[in-house]
């Protein structure tokens, strides 16, 4: 009975993939089960006294030396720490434990009193600088506004001095003043002159 290749090959995957399937569901099925079995069974047997279901007692006997080295910066004190049940050294661990928290709260406590100060440091100096410039903008503007008036000011003398102007042109437009006739006067008052 020759099986073909492709049909080896499902046959090999369906396989693994029960295995897996079953490796993956089986345990907690299995405990399951049990637990369900275990129950059952003192619900029946609670009738009778004389079987009882009991747990021994687990002991934690560790050896002092183990088997698998860590080196002493990455081990971890409290898996190490198994055969060691000493009330007292339970105690202390408590009082060392408390007290490295305490100064660790200590600890942030200085440093948010630091990044406080800190912050408000910034704010303070933040609203110094926001004071002079709003001194600085209170001067452009009063600059401004005196600059303001003088422009205003000259205009008004300009227009005062553009009509006196007028006036006294128009009076010697009377009096028989010809705009041309003191040009050509004037250019040949200063041809003379240079020669």
């Amino acid at each position: 009975m020759g099986l073909s290749q492709p049909a080896a090959l499902k046959l090999c995957l369906s396989l693994l993939a029960l295995s897996m399937a079953g490796y993956i569901v089986g345990p907690p099925l299995y405990f399951h089960i049990r637990d369900g079995l275990a129950s059952a069974f003192t619900h029946s047997s609670s009738s009778s006294s004389s079987l009882s279901i009991t747990c021994s007692v687990c002991s934690c006997d560790c050896s002092t030396k183990p088997i698998l080295t860590i080196p002493q910066a990455l081990s971890n004190a409290s898996v190490a720490d198994c055969a060691k049940h000493d009330p007292e050294l339970g105690e202390d661990t408590e009082n060392n434990f408390a007290e490295l928290l305490s100064e660790e709260l200590k600890l942030r406590e200085a440093e948010a009193l630091e990044n406080q100060r800190r912050a408000d440091m910034a704010l303070l100096e933040a609203k110094k600088v926001a004071s002079q410039y709003q001194k600085e903008a209170d001067k452009c503007s009063s600059g401004m506004e005196t600059c303001e008036e003088a422009r205003e000011k000259s205009e008004a003398v300009l227009a005062a001095q553009k009509r006196l102007t007028a006036m006294w042109e128009q009076r010697a437009r009377l009096k028989g003043w010809k705009e041309g006739l003191t040009k050509s006067n004037g250019q040949s008052h200063v041809k003379v002159q240079t020669s």
